[in-house]
């Protein structure tokens, strides 16, 4: 098995896949690429399972070395990308050597990009994933030093591949949805402003929940736990709008206004906190 040689991490890069599936009957949050759309762009580009693993970045990235051949695609957010001293291009599949150095330089848009390399990194699986999350995994991240498994290319790609289709989940500010099983019970004047308000991304936001700085008045009571799942959009008693991502719990007890769609969730993954967002609404 060949590696890659973490020697810089960055802020907040892991291993993930499309997550796990089937364990929420144990409690066990999903996991998994924040931007699935980007994630799949990545593997696809070098013909690679759809589930297999990547490195997801995130704000600042990291510097890796490779200790044997491999090709690479990055897809997602905007980064300054060089290997060695060439500058590379995202969305486009690249041929890296023994010792070459990647290193990924100021984010110019979006938030999270995906690294997927030939056949997926082969960190070990655990409940069918690889997707790294803090007690399931030994590391919540990657670090300085670690060294990530792959399977060495053994023939070259076609380095010109590209895969065509807009990078959605980056440049929009609006978030598509569709009413959750409590937004019915929400008063008309709070339907209006989900409707048509803008929300600001918290700074305290993460893997596991994207808050926003707007209020809006809650007149519900509680409800009794529940199922809850990535894109679910929550509203505390205090009037707080919580829209929880992939590392999300599966049960929560606040009323759960909207549910954001698959391409909801992976916008909402691309915008950095501050910026504002629109919900965009689909009621039949």
């Amino acid at each position: 098995m060949s590696e890659v040689e973490v020697l810089k991490p960055g802020l907040y890069t892991s291993i993930q896949d499309l997550g796990r599936m089937q364990s929420a009957v144990y409690g066990v949050p999903r996991s998994g690429v924040m931007d699935s759309l980007a994630a799949r762009k990545a593997n696809l580009l070098l013909n690679n399972p759809p589930d297999a693993a990547v490195l997801e970045i995130t704000m600042t990235g990291p510097q890796l070395h490779f200790h044997a051949d491999a090709q690479i695609a990055v897809c997602g957010a905007t980064f300054e990308l060089k290997l060695n001293d060439r500058p590379l291009e995202g969305s486009k599949v690249y041929s890296c050597v023994t010792g070459d150095v990647l290193t990924f330089g100021g984010l110019k848009r979006g938030f999270r990009a995906y690294l997927a390399i030939n056949g997926g990194f082969r960190s070990p699986e655990i409940l069918h994933s690889r997707s790294q999350y803090p007690g399931i995994t030994p590391k919540s991240r990657i670090e300085k030093g670690d060294r990530l498994p792959f399977t060495a290319a053994t023939t070259e790609k076609n380095s010109g591949a590209r895969v065509q289709f807009p990078e959605t989940g980056i440049y929009k500010n609006n978030i598509e949805a569709f009413p959750g099983p409590e937004w019915d019970l929400l008063d008309v004047s709070v339907r209006e402003q989900l409707a048509d308000g803008s929300f600001t991304l918290l700074p305290t936001s993460n893997r596991m929940a994207i808050g926003f700085k707007e209020a809006v008045a809650n007149n519900l009571k509680g409800i009794t736990t529940g199922p809850v799942i990535p894109g679910t959009v929550q509203l505390t008693p205090g009037g707080n709008l919580i829209a929880l991502m992939r590392d999300c719990q599966v049960t929560g007890g606040y009323p759960r206004v909207l549910q954001l769609s698959e391409l909801g969730i992976c916008t909402l993954a691309q915008k950095r906190p501050g910026e504002g967002i629109q919900f965009s609404l689909a009621i039949a």
